[in-house]
């Protein structure tokens, strides 16, 4: 199984920041992606990242790779994960909202086993209290139609880990524990999804 970790955003994109500026989510991104993959090929899996540039890969680009392993290797053979610190607001002032959550495209598809496996290990990681989720259709993932999860071929989901318009979360986002476990907790939600 090919596992492709998808960094969000680049260094030229703009916004994608704390209110005050010092935190920036392509490094956050960046960080957590590569501390995925190489944890994962520690454990002997193969996994890479999808985006090796600091600078943003437009979307239809980031589908193209991914896309072109599911053709080479089965679409059945690769799952993606794509990385992201969430937001809410103008950008200018610290928010309410927070919390851990992740999205699959709309529908019934493998994805949204990915996603539970990744919501179960949040949640031991965590705690039910910092996890948001949409219960609507009977599990935990919000459904919606971003374009990186609409174009890909193979099973996608796109994790929101925390915002960085929230005071507390952004503690969490900014310490080596919390970065830990949110690197943690994306391994073990693929490798029970991959024992399926």
């Amino acid at each position: 199984m090919k596992i492709l970790i998808d960094n969000g955003h680049g260094q030229n994109t703009p916004g994608k920041r704390s209110p005050d500026g010092r935190f920036l989510e392509f490094k956050f991104n960046r960080e957590i992606a590569a501390g995925i993959v190489a944890d994962l090929r520690d454990k002997g899996y193969d996994a890479e990242l999808l985006v090796e540039e600091d600078d943003d890969v437009p979307l239809a680009e980031r589908c193209r790779r991914a896309n072109a392993y599911s053709r080479a290797l089965g679409k059945e053979n690769v799952i993606l994960v794509s990385i992201h610190a969430n937001a809410f607001g103008n950008g200018s002032e610290w928010t309410k909202p927070r919390g851990w959550s992740v999205y699959t495209s709309k529908g019934q598809t493998k994805a949204d086993l990915l996603a539970d496996d990744l919501a179960m290990a949040a949640l031991k990681y965590f705690g039910k209290q910092a996890i948001r989720g949409d219960f609507a259709d009977g599990d935990i993932d919000y459904e919606e139609g971003f374009y990186i999860l609409k174009h890909t071929i193979s099973p996608a989901v796109l994790t929101e880990n925390f915002f960085m318009t929230n005071e507390q979360d952004l503690q969490l986002l900014e310490s080596q524990s919390g970065k830990q476990s949110i690197i943690d907790l994306h391994v073990e939600g693929i490798i029970e999804y991959l024992s399926r």
